[in-house]
């Protein structure tokens, strides 16, 4: 299981690359990108904080929590820092488990938990030259 934050930009393929496992019948990932709207305002950047050695802990809890809910192999996840434009990838979670379901159900959760557990700091940028911190948490859903 791997977590880690990144100032550099995400690369997909990079990130499933060699991200595998011979049990594995499913591999399932989450792409978050920044969205070029959010709430009727034009959104140009987004700057990313975040506590890092809170958040490999929490994601570590968040993992196990996975891990023994559903029937997952593999999980792993990156999150970037710093400014990001519209259509950056900003975070990506991989999971692999034998089959397809887990692996869809363990995603939902897995991005839901990280969203509403880690310590992330999300300040959107406007067309508008204003800026305003946004709280992630509460775009979430929570898989029961």
């Amino acid at each position: 299981m791997t977590f880690f934050l990144s100032p550099a930009p995400l690369e997909s393929l990079k990130l499933s690359e060699k991200f595998s496992a011979p049990g594995a019948g499913a591999f399932t990932c989450f792409e978050g990108r920044v969205r070029d709207n959010h709430e009727g305002k034009s959104v140009v950047a987004l700057d990313y904080e975040a506590y890092g050695s809170l958040c490999r802990a929490e994601m570590e809890k968040i993992f196990k929590e996975a891990q023994s809910r559903f029937a997952v192999i593999d999980i792993k996840a990156a999150h970037r820092t710093g400014k990001l434009k519209a259509g950056e990838l900003a975070v990506w979670v991989g999971i692999l488990a034998a089959h397809r379901d887990e692996a869809f159900i363990a995603c939902r959760y897995i991005i839901d938990e990280l969203k509403k557990r880690l310590p992330i700091w999300k300040k959107e940028y406007y067309a508008d030259n204003t800026s305003q911190w946004s709280y992630c948490a509460a775009e979430s859903t929570h898989v029961h």
